[in-house]
């Protein structure tokens, strides 16, 4: 086991080098320039602003002083706020974002595995048949449409909660957090369904119940245990999306979060921030990733990691 974490550990530097180095060379490739910001200078001006930034150099050492930096955990400066640190800029927006996200994630999986185990369970009645519904309903209608439709009945109509912002405390949260919460809700209520509903039918739930195990056992201890490992696989990408910013729901309710920065930088062209963004989210999505492969051989002993060798 220590000997499979520690290839991870270096599987994982060496992805993060990959992304950082394409991520680079395809913000060269963008048109438009990095200091489309400045305007009002002049060709002299604009030369001084382009030797400060380094972007006067060739491209290679462009990636060697960049790839140098970043081996420092120094992630640039941006072009777009005058200098100021990327470092400082994701620092002060992540907060926003993982509340947001951790609330979505815990209360959607939560009650999508209520909702899917209430439907195997309750196989072919109305229970399944609602659950089933809201799971597709909640699939096919994308996180920005809920948010709007909350931002217009329960803030704009019913003054409930804050329209947008972020300065109302919990408040604040709330309405972003239960349209975030849609996707990992319909994802886990149908895969729980789904795998147990095939956990239910198989010999050796069978084999449980001739033996005396209880309702309550049958459900948790084998179905709902087994059920576990294919939503884990789909939801620890999912958890690393929205750990990072949902760049349309922070738009609509102006949160100040990490996808409304990325979406600004965008706009402006600042590759710096562009880029740390990126690396920021690829860093989440392969430490969640790797999380996962552990969690398999928590949930299930049977499961061993690397052919349960190192």
């Amino acid at each position: 086991m220590v000997k499979y974490i520690g290839k991870r550990i270096v599987y994982m530097f060496i992805t993060l080098f990959l992304i950082a180095t394409v991520s680079f060379f395809l913000m060269q490739s963008l048109p438009g320039s990095p200091i489309a910001s400045y305007s009002k200078l002049n060709e002299t001006q604009r030369a001084i602003v382009e030797k400060k930034y380094g972007i006067d150099k060739p491209k290679p050492v462009q990636y060697a002083i960049y790839m140098k930096n970043l081996a420092k955990g120094d992630l640039g400066t941006s072009f777009a706020f005058k200098g100021k640190s990327v470092n400082d800029l994701l620092a002060s927006r992540i907060k926003p974002s993982l509340i947001l996200g951790a609330q979505a994630m815990v209360f959607g999986t939560l009650v999508g595995i209520l909702l899917g185990m209430l439907a195997a369970l309750k196989q072919n009645t109305f229970w399944d048949y609602g659950s089933t519904f809201f799971a597709i309903l909640g699939i096919s209608i994308p996180s920005f449409v809920f948010a709007s439709l909350l931002q217009y009945w329960i803030a704009s109509q019913w003054h409930l909660l804050p329209v947008g912002l972020w300065n109302d405390g919990w408040k604040s949260s709330v309405l972003p957090s239960l349209a975030l919460a849609m996707g990992p809700l319909a994802l886990s209520a149908r895969f729980i369904r789904t795998e147990m509903i095939e956990v239910l039918s198989s010999d050796y739930i069978t084999l449980a119940k001739a033996k005396g195990a209880n309702g309550f056992e049958i459900a948790f201890k084998h179905a709902f245990r087994n059920a576990l490992i294919p939503l884990i696989t789909v939801l620890g990408p999912l958890a690393a999306g929205l750990v990072t910013g949902s760049l349309v729901v922070e738009q609509i309710f102006a949160i100040p979060g990490i996808g409304e920065q990325f979406v600004s930088s965008i706009m402006v062209n600042d590759h710096a921030t562009i880029m740390g963004t990126t690396l920021l989210f690829s860093a989440f999505l392969i430490f969640i990733i790797f999380i996962v492969d552990i969690l398999y051989g928590v949930i299930d002993p049977r499961i061993r990691l690397s052919g349960g060798k190192g």
